[in-house]
């Protein structure tokens, strides 16, 4: 996995498709997590817990459990009728157990015609774990790619890793695979082609951290600061996007902004975002198509 460094004011201005300013991706994680591992190692269950303390994997952590189950049964349903009443997609991530797990969410994210990405076979599970070993790393790769073309019907164009933990080897497998872009990155506002191994073209559509649901949990923030924390990324990011377009992502997970004292934020901005002309709501497949036919009008190609 390689990419050039090219920092902003070395790129050409991007020209999102129809004049768009801002490309906006409204992520919905949706993830399963095992009960117990079979591990006395500290359980990673790839975000913040309602109850601190870690257990060894193979002790049944109920308040943990439990709390990220309220996502999948209530939570997320929450979020698909904010969807529905706003009549805005959301690109949404899945793991292959919770499309093995809990099918009923899948099933509604497709009959929406929701984008499907890829992330990883279980959340618990990081790619990091085979960091010196490919090919086990291939087959945890492989095999959520077989769940996902059995369960979405065609073939997956993307990938999110667990907890963005992936190995400097998954991008150069993922393009093995057939796949068109990565969310693992951070570094950028942008699209960008990540080199490797075999030549296949990689496109970069940046994840983010920080721009997270997670941060009500890790910064305290209420309804109206998160919200606030939306409206300030939309912003700053929409007039820079008026000299060369921008993408904006949201990470939202359902047992998080699915709650009912904290949907509102989610709601508000959406509403918010839709007065602006030049708001594309874009699914991330979208943006890597267009990319790979437009990439040399935005950063010259390098030999």
């Amino acid at each position: 996995m390689d990419y050039d460094f090219v920092p902003m004011p070395r790129r050409k201005p991007l020209k999102w498709p129809n004049g768009k300013r801002l490309a906006l991706i409204l992520t919905t994680n949706l993830e399963y997590w095992d009960k117990v591992q079979e591990s006395d190692r500290p359980y990673y269950p790839g975000g913040p817990g309602i109850v601190g303390g870690n257990l060894p994997g193979n002790v049944y952590d109920n308040p943990n459990f439990t709390w990220r189950e309220y996502g999948q049964r209530v939570g997320v349903w929450r979020m698909f009728d904010v969807f529905d009443a706003e009549d805005v997609p959301s690109s949404c991530t899945i793991n292959a157990k919770i499309a093995e797990e809990r099918p009923e969410i899948v099933e509604a994210a497709l009959d929406r015609g929701f984008e499907i990405v890829a992330h990883n076979y279980v959340q618990d599970e990081l790619l990091t774990d085979y960091m010196f070993d490919e090919a086990a790393e291939r087959a945890v790769i492989r095999r959520t790619l077989d769940t996902y073309e059995k369960v979405v019907g065609e073939k997956a164009k993307g990938w999110l890793s667990s907890s963005l933990r992936s190995t400097l080897n998954t991008i150069d497998i993922l393009a093995d695979e057939g796949l068109i872009f990565v969310t693992d990155l951070l570094n950028d506002d942008q699209p960008y082609l990540v080199k490797t191994r075999s030549g296949r073209p990689m496109v970069s559509i940046p994840y983010t951290s920080e721009v997270n649901d997670f941060s009500f949990l890790r910064q305290g923030l209420t309804v109206d600061t998160g919200f606030q924390m939306f409206k300030e990324q939309f912003d700053w990011l929409y007039a820079e996007g008026a000299k060369s377009g921008r993408i904006m992502n949201i990470g939202l997970h359902p047992h998080v902004i699915g709650q009912p004292f904290r949907i509102r934020a989610l709601r508000d901005f959406i509403r918010y975002a839709k007065t602006f002309d030049g708001v594309w709501f874009a699914s991330r497949e979208e943006i890597a198509e267009w990319y790979l036919q437009n990439h040399a009008s935005h950063i010259d190609p390098t030999p």
